[in-house]
C-alpha cells in the first residue's frame, strides 16, 4: 500500500491532504466539544445561580413566614423539571434539610472535595451511581435571617443548594451535536479534498505529466517534443523553459551530429584505411577504406574489438607474435609505424604498414589513431601510374612510329612501280631496302626506348648510367613537346664522364619523365625545359628548370603529398606523380628540392649519390 503510494505524486498529495484536513477537524472536533462542555457547565451553573436566587428568595420568605411547606413545594417542583435528577438544600455540615427525594432528608451529604463546599458546576457519580452534572450554590445568611441562623459574621452561609443535572441527557446532546460536527466536518473534507484534487491536477498534476511526458520524448530521441501550457505561472515559465531546453538541445544534437556526419566523411575521404582505438580494444570509428580492406561491414568493425577484423580473431593478439599499436602507445604515448600481416574476412593475408598515434581526450582517456596503408595498394597505385604515364606517350610514340612506317611505304611503292613497268634494277631495289632497313630501325629503337621506360627492372640495385635514360625519355616527349610549344634543353654533363648511380634502370626513366611531364603541366602556354646535370665529389645533381606559373607558397609543402594535384592547365591529375617521384629518390639514397618564384618557373633538383667510379665502370 505504501508503495503503491509513493509511486504516484497524485496519491501521495491526495492521502497527504486527506490526513491533514482529518487531523485538522479531529482537532477543532475535541476543542469544540471541550468549549461545548464548558459551556453547558456555565449555563447550567448559571441557570443554578438563578434557581438560588428564587429558592432563597422563597426560603427568606417561608422562614420569615415559617413557610417550610411552600419551600418543600419549591424544591420538588423543581426536582419534577426535565433533566434534573435532583433538588436538595443542606446545611453548612452538610446534613440534607429539604430534598426533592424526601428518602434522603436527614442524610449527610460530603463537600465535594477538602472539606469545603467549592461553588461551581461540574460532573461527578450521585449517591446511587450515576453521572450528573451538579451545580453548588451557597445560600447566602442576610440580616433577616440572623435571628434564626445567627449573626452574618458567625454564619455566613444558611445552606448549600445543590442542583443534580442529568448528564447523559447533557452527554446526548453533546454527541448529537459532535456527530452533526463530524458529518458537517466529513462533508467539508469531502468538499475541500475534491476542490483542492481538481485545482492541483488541474494547475499542477497536468502540467507536470505534460513536461514529464516531453521529457521522455525527448529521451526517447523525439527532438520535436515540446510542451504548452498557457498561463503565466511558475509551471508556465517553466514550460517555457523546457521549450527552450529541448530546442538547444535540438540544434546541439543536430550539430554534433553534423559534426559527426563531418568527420566520418573526412576519414573516409582518406585513401588509407582508418581507425581510432579505444584503450578496451574497441574500434570506436573507421572509415570505408579500412571496411573495403579487411571485407567487413562498417557495423561489424565499428563497436567490436579490434582484433576481431583486422586478425579475424575472438581474443587480443598475443604480445609474443606482434607489436601492437595501442599496447605499445599506452605504454609510451608517441607515435610509432609498425609492419603487420592483417587477415581479411575471407581468411587471405593482407601486408600493411600502421601509422599510429596517441589521441588525449578531454577526460584523460588515450585512445589510439591507427593509419593502415596496404602496400599491395602502393604497388598498384605505382603501376597505375606508369601506365597513366605511358598512355600519355602514347600519341607521341605513335607519331615517332608513323613517320618511318610513312617512309618504309614510301619505299616499298618506289619499288613496286619500278617493278610493274619493268624498270627493274638490282641498284634500285638496294636502295628502297636500305631506306626500308633504316626507317626499321628507328621504329624499333622508339619501341626499345618504350619497353624501358615500361620495364620492370628486378628487383635488385646495380650501377646504371644517368644519361641514357634521361635522352631516350625525352625523345619519347618530343611530339607532346612539339604540340605543347615547349623546347626540351638537356645541359648534360660531358659523355666522357660516364655518370652512373645505383638503382634500376626504369625506375630512374620513370623518374625523368614524371619531372618533364609535370613540368609540361606547368607550362599551358609553352615555353622552355631545361634537363641538367652535374657531377660533384660525392654525388650527381639532376636539375629540371621550367618558365612555368610557378607554385603558390602556400601550396609548396603540400607538392610530395599523396593525392595532391593543383595543375596550371586546369586538367585533373592523380596527385601522385611527384610522390612516386620522391619515393624514387628516397630509394636511390637520394633527395629532391624545390624552389619556385610565382609566374616566373620552378626548379626541382634531384641529388644522388655518386658511387665509385672504378668499381661502377669495372662493372658494366
Amino acid at each position: 500500500m505504501i508503495r503503491w503510494i509513493g509511486t504516484s505524486l497524485s496519491r501521495k498529495f491526495l492521502v497527504f491532504l486527506a490526513a491533514e484536513l482529518l487531523a485538522a477537524s479531529l482537532l477543532f472536533l475535541v476543542l469544540f466539544m471541550w468549549l461545548y462542555q464548558s459551556q453547558l457547565q456555565q449555563e447550567r451553573s448559571q441557570a443554578s445561580a438563578q434557581v438560588n436566587q428564587l429558592l432563597q428568595a422563597a426560603l427568606e420568605n417561608a422562614m420569615l413566614k415559617r413557610d417550610l411547606d411552600g419551600l418543600r413545594d419549591i424544591v420538588d417542583r423543581l426536582g419534577d423539571q426535565d433533566n434534573i435528577r435532583g433538588v436538595e438544600i443542606v446545611n453548612p455540615l452538610g446534613e440534607i434539610r429539604f430534598s426533592s427525594d424526601p428518602a434522603r432528608v436527614g442524610q449527610n451529604v460530603a463537600p465535594s472535595s477538602g472539606g469545603a463546599w467549592a461553588t461551581g458546576t461540574r460532573f461527578i457519580a450521585d449517591s446511587g451511581g450515576h453521572e450528573v452534572l451538579r451545580s453548588i450554590n451557597p445560600v447566602r445568611n442576610k440580616e433577616p435571617c440572623t435571628v434564626c441562623h445567627g449573626p452574618l459574621d458567625v454564619s455566613p452561609v444558611n445552606g448549600i443548594l445543590l442542583v443534580d443535572y442529568d448528564a447523559g441527557a447533557i452527554r446526548a446532546a453533546a454527541s448529537r451535536t459532535a456527530l452533526m460536527l463530524i458529518g458537517s466536518g466529513g462533508l467539508v473534507v469531502v468538499i475541500a479534498v475534491a476542490a483542492t484534487w481538481w485545482m492541483m491536477r488541474r494547475f499542477v498534476l497536468a502540467p507536470i505529466l505534460e513536461l514529464q511526458g516531453a521529457a521522455q520524448a525527448l529521451a526517447g530521441g523525439d527532438l520535436e517534443a515540446r510542451v504548452s501550457l498557457p498561463g503565466d505561472d511558475e509551471l508556465a515559465q517553466l514550460g517555457r523553459g523546457f521549450n527552450g531546453m529541448a530546442v538547444n538541445l535540438s540544434a546541439s544534437l543536430n550539430k554534433v551530429r553534423e559534426q559527426e556526419a563531418f568527420l566520418q566523411s573526412l576519414i573516409n575521404a582518406v585513401p588509407d584505411g582508418i581507425r581510432v582505438l579505444g584503450p578496451d580494444y574497441v574500434v570506436a570509428m573507421a572509415n570505408d577504406a579500412y571496411c573495403r580492406q579487411v571485407g567487413y561491414a562498417m557495423n561489424e568493425v565499428v563497436g567490436r574489438p579490434c582484433h576481431v577484423s583486422s586478425q579475424n580473431r575472438d581474443e587480443p593478439c598475443p604480445a609474443t607474435l606482434t607489436l601492437c599499436p595501442l599496447v605499445e602507445i599506452q605504454r609510451q604515448p608517441k607515435a610509432i609505424k609498425v609492419m603487420h600481416v592483417n587477415r581479411k574476412k575471407n581468411g587471405q593475408d593482407m601486408h600493411v604498414e600502421i601509422n599510429a598515434a596517441p589521441l588525449q581526450l578531454a577526460d584523460g582517456r588515450v585512445m589510439v589513431v591507427e593509419s593502415i596503408r596496404d602496400l599491395a595498394a602502393d604497388i598498384r597505385f605505382s603501376h597505375e601510374q606508369k601506365l597513366s604515364a605511358l598512355g600519355q606517350l602514347a600519341a607521341g610514340v605513335a607519331h615517332e612510329i608513323r613517320n618511318p612506317l610513312a617512309s618504309v611505304r614510301l619505299a616499298l611503292q618506289g619499288a613496286l612501280r619500278n617493278m610493274e613497268t619493268g624498270k627493274v634494277s638490282v641498284e634500285a631495289v638496294c636502295k628502297y631496302l636500305r631506306l626500308v632497313d633504316g626507317q626499321v630501325d628507328k621504329c624499333i629503337d622508339v619501341t626499345d626506348r618504350l619497353l624501358k621506360l615500361s620495364a620492370n627492372g628486378g628487383e635488385h640495385q646495380q650501377p646504371v648510367r644517368l644519361h641514357p635514360p634521361i635522352t631516350e625519355t625525352v625523345s619519347l616527349l618530343g611530339y607532346e613537346a612539339e604540340m605543347q610549344k615547349i623546347e626540351v634543353r638537356l645541359d648534360l654533363e660531358p659523355e666522357d664522364e660516364d655518370l652512373q648511380v645505383i638503382g634500376l634502370d626504369g625506375e630512374l626513366r620513370m623518374l625523368v619523365l614524371n619531372m618533364a611531364q609535370n613540368a609540361f603541366h606547368a607550362m599551358p602556354d609553352g615555353g622552355t625545359l631545361t634537363i641538367s646535370t652535374r657531377a660533384f665529389d660525392d654525388r650527381i645533381e639532376l636539375a629540371f628548370d621550367d618558365v612555368g606559373v610557378g607554385i603558390p607558397a602556400d601550396v609548396l609543402p603540400r607538392i610530395f603529398d599523396p593525392f595532391f594535384s593543383r595543375r596550371a592547365d586546369g586538367s585533373m591529375g592523380t596527385g601522385i606523380g611527384l610522390t612516386i617521384c620522391k619515393s624514387i629518390v628516397e630509394k636511390l639514397g637520394g633527395t629532391i628540392s624545390t624552389t619556385s618564384e610565382p609566374n616566373k618557373g620552378t626548379r626541382f633538383v634531384v641529388t644522388l649519390p655518386l658511387p665509385g667510379r672504378g668499381a661502377l665502370g669495372d662493372a658494366v
